[in-house]
């Protein structure tokens, strides 16, 4: 009897601490269900119906309008977010590097410094500093002549795509390296040092041995960071007018200027799509590093 007394409180407290745990992430799970999950699934049903005289249909009619009309836009949007990642990878792989293996203390001290400042600042404050900075007018070009590097006359404003792709580095280029060289600083040191002592520079031991083994955290950084690229919406508009333009730019048109969802979606799908590609790579990245290790 007091054995199965003991069983059933057992049981009581068990069931009450599941109970209580579930409270505990309530709260979380809805905010994610109301604020993430309802509207991206709201988003694909939108995108794949239509509004017909018998009520709401399936249809691929929204992909194909987004393709006929902002195909190009497309096509912009993945360059110039590959690009920016390119050129984040190599600018934090550098600034790490050199934090890492650099010599000059006082220099180094000041790129660790340096290098964190734009990580502070929202995007719609860095494309107003970059429209005033890059333009024919701008900060840049007004250096640039009163050191007599050039006339007013061969001054040229980069508020196009250039002005972009410098903006996303500008911005996402510190995030990157902060997670890089954290990596660096927690690596052994014993590899690097024994190469040193065998004569290697510091740019071989760099790419040779201090980049394959922070290889993992740099594709988290860069897939963390084209996801927010690619969702992004003040650097394209107020940097650059110019057509072809960035995705999100012509999901906000559809949407003010004719009232399209189902377009807006679609294109949003696709950026879905482009976004889901780049983790999937990363995951079956993962996937095989660790059957490897195996």
């Amino acid at each position: 009897m007091a054995q199965a007394t003991a069983f059933y409180l057992t049981g009581l407290i068990m069931n009450a601490s599941r109970f209580s745990g579930l409270l505990l992430v309530a709260p979380a799970v809805l905010f994610i269900a109301g604020l993430f999950v309802y509207p991206l699934s709201y988003s694909f049903i939108d995108a794949f119906t239509v509004a017909g005289d018998a009520g709401t249909r399936f249809s691929l009619a929204n992909f194909v309008l987004a393709f006929e009309l902002y195909g190009d836009d497309i096509v912009f949007t993945v360059l110039i977010v590959s690009l920016s990642a390119v050129l984040i990878a190599s600018g934090a792989i550098l600034i790490g590097g050199y934090i890492t293996l650099g010599t000059n203390r006082f220099l180094v001290n000041a790129v660790r410094i340096l290098y964190r400042w734009p990580l502070f600042i929202p995007f719609i404050v860095a494309a107003q500093c970059m429209r005033t900075f890059l333009a024919k007018n701008g900060l840049m070009n007004g250096v640039l002549v009163e050191m007599g590097m050039l006339t007013p006359l061969e001054t040229t404003g980069f508020l196009d795509w250039r002005g972009i792709v410098i903006t996303f580095v500008w911005k996402q280029l510190p995030f990157v390296a902060l997670l890089v060289t954290g990596s660096m600083a927690s690596l052994d040191r014993a590899g690097i040092e024994a190469a040193r002592d065998l004569g290697a520079g510091r740019l071989r031991i760099l790419w040779q041995i201090v980049v394959p083994q922070v290889m993992p955290t740099l594709i988290v950084a860069l897939v963390l960071s084209i996801v927010t690229m690619m969702s992004v919406l003040s650097v394209p508009v107020m940097i650059s007018g110019h057509s072809p333009t960035m995705m999100t730019v012509q999901m906000a048109f559809r949407v003010n200027a004719y009232h399209d969802y189902g377009t807006a979606n679609a294109l949003g799908v696709i950026s879905y799509l482009i976004t889901g590609l780049v983790a999937w790579i990363y995951l079956r990245r993962g996937v095989a590093g660790k059957g490897g290790e195996k």
